[in-house]
């Protein structure tokens, strides 16, 4: 069947129409489109072009009322003019006609009070497919009446040849309209810029409601305990949600409203690069039947090779959640019991595990610290800080400050605890001291969700003044304080200093928001160290 409004769209001589087509009549079609190759795990794997990951510096807003005044303006939300982006979805527009097109029809968010419907527009197969996986699949009943509220034109085979005039940055265009809710797509196939893109919009239309949208991962306990996992990537945001002993909500993006956590997404991306059985199997074993590869190295006969890193690092796989076995069909669950703040510290400052107040989570929330390891980069000789806003900068239309505040009332309305977890170094800076053992990492995690983190009795460390408990049962002891761990303590304190006055600098972006929102009290204070 036809999708209804299909005449809305715009598009001129339209031949076939797919519409939610099948998995097995996409992978049908992706193999006959010579689009993908077949693995011998049963899934397909597909080469994303010359862009292996998203396009940052080419996602622009159209500057127009009354969105203007919420968009945070700056280097992550860049404004565009409504002429130019008219112009380029006839572009956009010029490109999908005149040939069959794939339309899928999804919903975003499994909360019945704030779920979105959004119509994907493509002429390849397989992007169809990774919307499919990505994304909450309507039932026929729901098909029937389906009524996008947000419709995104993938033309990728399209190019800005104008750019320049136009003052953008590449011929690549990644464009949202709020007002006409429309997003359109060209000049890259990476499939994570529709994931992203409806994360983007999922970030300014919940808020506006009073509603948390987070980049963050969700499990349950079977007593009902909800945790919540931020982190940027490399924290162990993905492995650590990811229990035996605990059901999967989701692995990267949810909402918070009045009913509890939900997940935004009906499938998981996860990074396969140096992917093992033996260290994440449930990831490995989810790569089968309808799942989708993005440039993965195969040999002739269809065997991957996960080592394989001559395309990219950033080698990823979308499935749907159903093939993570211990899930939670509902995509939902109740508010959360804990909060965990993952950070991989490479400067090896922070502690294994602490204890937050709200005021010192909103400002951890606000920084959104990892740190990246030396030796990525020629003459990078040290471990490099990396700040991104409620750890997901990048996806967020308001002010970080509307997203901190949220999480504040929330934490209050439902009495939260909150956890800061170093994942990274312990006993030196990377090169000097340790990574933190996943048997001290899971230690902490399972004091938090167990509870009996809160019968300890804490520590205040200098300068960042967190709450350190004194022992914690299956954690070594001589880790919780991270100067205990340090041989050489004078370059602790030094090193300590460092990061703290980064933390410092990071945080007078907020400066303008200090006369109604002024939580830096909570972070490090430098002269308080010896």
């Amino acid at each position: 069947m036809n999708p209804a409004g299909l005449e809305n769209l715009g598009l001129d001589n339209i031949g076939k129409v797919f519409y939610n087509l099948s998995f097995d009549e996409l992978i049908d079609h992706e193999l006959r489109n010579n689009e993908c190759k077949m693995t011998t795990s049963g899934s397909t794997t597909v080469d994303t072009g010359i862009f292996t990951g998203r396009s940052p510096k080419d996602k622009y807003f159209v500057d127009q009322e009354e969105s203007n005044k919420y968009i945070s303006w700056g280097n992550v939300n860049k404004p565009i003019s409504n002429e130019i982006f008219q112009e380029l979805l006839g572009v956009a527009k010029t490109q999908l006609s005149n040939k069959d097109i794939y339309v899928t029809d999804v919903f975003c968010g499994a909360s019945a009070n704030s779920k979105r419907s959004v119509r994907f527009v493509s002429e390849i197969a397989w992007q169809s497919h990774f919307v499919k996986n990505m994304f909450i699949r309507p039932q026929e009943k729901d098909l029937a009446n389906f009524k996008p509220e947000f419709t995104v034109l993938n033309a990728c085979k399209a190019v800005n040849d104008k750019w320049e005039e136009m003052g953008m940055n590449s011929e690549v265009f990644v464009l949202f309209n709020i007002e006409e809710n429309i997003a359109i797509i060209g000049g890259t196939w990476y499939g994570g810029e529709m994931k992203k893109g409806i994360f983007s919009m999922m970030n300014y239309w919940l808020p506006l409601e009073k509603k948390m949208a987070m980049h963050c991962s969700a499990n349950v306990g079977k007593d009902g305990d909800t945790c919540l996992f931020f982190g940027l990537s490399g924290t162990g945001k993905t492995t650590l949600s990811t229990d035996p002993h605990r059901a999967l909500i989701g692995d990267d993006e949810h909402g918070w409203d009045e009913h509890g956590v939900f997940n935004f997404e009906g499938g998981c991306y996860a990074k396969v690069i140096d992917l093992d059985k033996d260290s994440e199997p449930e990831i490995f074993g989810a790569i089968c039947k309808n799942a989708l590869l993005e440039n993965v190295v195969i040999d002739e006969s269809g065997v991957i090779d996960y080592t394989d890193k001559s395309k990219t690092e950033n080698t990823r796989v979308s499935y749907p959640i159903e093939h993570i076995e211990n899930h939670v069909p509902t995509l939902e669950a109740g508010h959360p019991t804990n909060i965990i703040f993952l950070t991989a510290d490479a400067f090896g400052v922070l502690p294994p595990v602490s204890k937050l107040s709200k005021e010192q989570a909103m400002y951890y929330f606000l920084s959104g610290y990892t740190a990246k390891v030396a030796g990525t980069e020629r003459g990078i000789t040290e471990p490099v800080a990396t700040f991104s806003a409620c750890f997901g900068e990048a996806f967020l239309p308001l002010h970080p400050t509307v997203y901190a505040k949220l999480l504040g009332e929330k934490i209050d309305q439902h009495n939260v605890n909150v956890y800061l977890v170093n994942t990274g170094w312990t006993g030196g800076a990377y090169g000097v001291g340790k990574r933190m053992s996943i048997k001290n990492t899971r230690a902490c995690i399972n004091g938090i969700l167990d509870g009996s983190i809160n019968d300890c009795e804490f520590d205040t460390t200098r300068t960042f003044r967190l709450q350190v408990p004194r022992t914690l049962h299956g954690v070594e002891t001589a880790v919780l304080n991270p100067r205990n761990a340090w041989e050489d303590k004078d370059e602790f304190d030094k090193t300590r200093d460092k990061l703290a006055e980064m933390f410092i600098e990071n945080f007078k972006r907020y400066d303008d928001e200090a006369s109604e929102f002024d939580y830096s009290e909570a972070g490090p204070r430098v002269e308080e160290s010896v």
